[in-house]
Parts: C-alpha cells; sequence; structure tokens
C-alpha cells in the first residue's frame, strides 16, 4: 500500500473506550514493518496472565497507563475486567514491544486458544497457512477437545481455481507446520467459499466459534505426524 500510495498514511491503534493511542507514520513502518507504533496517549505496558510486566520482545496483554479515563455504559463488571490493580486499562488485544517501543499486534484475549494450558495465538497460525499458494482466506478458532480443552482448527478460503480436497488439506497445514510449535498445529481444517464478516470486512470470528463449537470434528482430520520432519 505504501508502495502505491508514497509515504503520506499513517496507521493508529486505539478503541472508543479512549484509555490509549498508538501512533506510526509511513516512514517509521519502513523500519518496523507490522508495528501499530508508540504511545502518544498513555504509557504502555506488556503484562501476563499472573499480573507481572513483561520485557521487550515478550508477548502479554497491551495496557495502558494514565491514558484516560471510561467505563461500559450499566455495565462495571465489564468496566472492572478491563482495569488491573494498578488501575492500567486494556482494550483486551495481545501483542508486545520492541526495544524502541514500538508495539506489534497478536491477538484478541477473546480469540486466544488455551490448548493442553498452552496459550495459542490464531493469528501466528494464520499468517503460516496464508503462505501456501492456494489460501486465499483463512481463519483459525479454538474447538473443544476432550484431553487439551481446546485444539485449532483452521477455516480456509481458497484462492479462484482451486478445488478442496483431503490433498490440499494436508497440503496446507504441512507446508505451515515447520514455522510452529508442535501444539499450535491446526487439527481439522475446513474448507468454505467465504468468511463470515461485517460491512466493514472485520472478521466475525464469534460466528465460526459458535459454529464449529458444536461441530468440532468438520472438515478434514489434518494432524500432521512429527517424523515428517
Amino acid at each position: 500500500m505504501l508502495d502505491w500510495w508514497g509515504d503520506i498514511l499513517m496507521e493508529y491503534y486505539a478503541g472508543s473506550e479512549g484509555c490509549g493511542t498508538t501512533l506510526i507514520n509511513s516512514a517509521e513502518w519502513r523500519r518496523k514493518p507490522g508495528s501499530v507504533g508508540r504511545a502518544t496517549t498513555g504509557v504502555l505496558h506488556i503484562v501476563d496472565d499472573e499480573g507481572r510486566e513483561l520485557p521487550a520482545g515478550e508477548t502479554g496483554r497491551i495496557y495502558f497507563e494514565n491514558g484516560g479515563a471510561f467505563s461500559y455504559l450499566n455495565d462495571p463488571a465489564k468496566t472492572r475486567e478491563a482495569m488491573n490493580e494498578r488501575g492500567w486499562a486494556t482494550y483486551g488485544d495481545i501483542g508486545h514491544v520492541d526495544e524502541d517501543g514500538y508495539l506489534f499486534l497478536s491477538d484478541r484475549r477473546a480469540d486466544l486458544i488455551l490448548s493442553g494450558g498452552v496459550n495459542v495465538y490464531p493469528q501466528e497460525i494464520e499468517n503460516a497457512l496464508l503462505a501456501h499458494p492456494a489460501v486465499e482466506e483463512v481463519a483459525v478458532v479454538g474447538v473443544p477437545h476432550e484431553d487439551f480443552g481446546e485444539q485449532p482448527l483452521a477455516v480456509v478460503v481458497l484462492k479462484a481455481g482451486e478445488q478442496p480436497s483431503g490433498e490440499l488439506a494436508h497440503a496446507i497445514v504441512a507446508q505451515a507446520a515447520p514455522s510452529l510449535s508442535k501444539v499450535k498445529w491446526p487439527q481439522r481444517l475446513v474448507f468454505q467459499h467465504d468468511l463470515p464478516r461485517l460491512e466493514t470486512g472485520k472478521l466475525l470470528r464469534r460466528v465460526l466459534k459458535e459454529r464449529f463449537r458444536d461441530e468440532p470434528l468438520a472438515g478434514y482430520d489434518v494432524r500432521v505426524p512429527a517424523s515428517s520432519f
């Protein structure tokens, strides 16, 4: 997009709650591809599940300190959930900051897959699956698993001219597997014509989660033997 429009674009990360903002310009983005910038409102903190602040490079929940007060209408419980004991506020997203204070988003906390006690972020799996030349779009959600609690299921939209098959399903996962730890390998893969989205283009991941919660064995079994690598 920068090559098309030139270095005139600005990207920001914020929310309607107004608890914090980051901003990055085009020149910065070329140096820090994938970042949403440094904090312009509030002070950034990355925190683990036990509430401990994490150093640069480690992934956790994103909080802002002194970014602005807010409350959800008629929902004090949700307001409390958005704050930690230090008074820092979060939009509920996951990410990390680098040594220069630039923020990189990983996922929404609500989209997190907990498999065998390990936090699995769908975006990482989706990026790996998108590297296959037959894949147009992909969404990964957690579905119930008797032993591990949840397991990743991939919903894939193929590029025009590609035909869904078990062989292709296995090939898509096999090419992604070497770049993912074993717990992140999708166990099931479903082909669809499209993904549910709002008119704005935002993925309705909850629609997929609700559907496949009741159909955890939908699609193809694409478990990859560890001996393949």
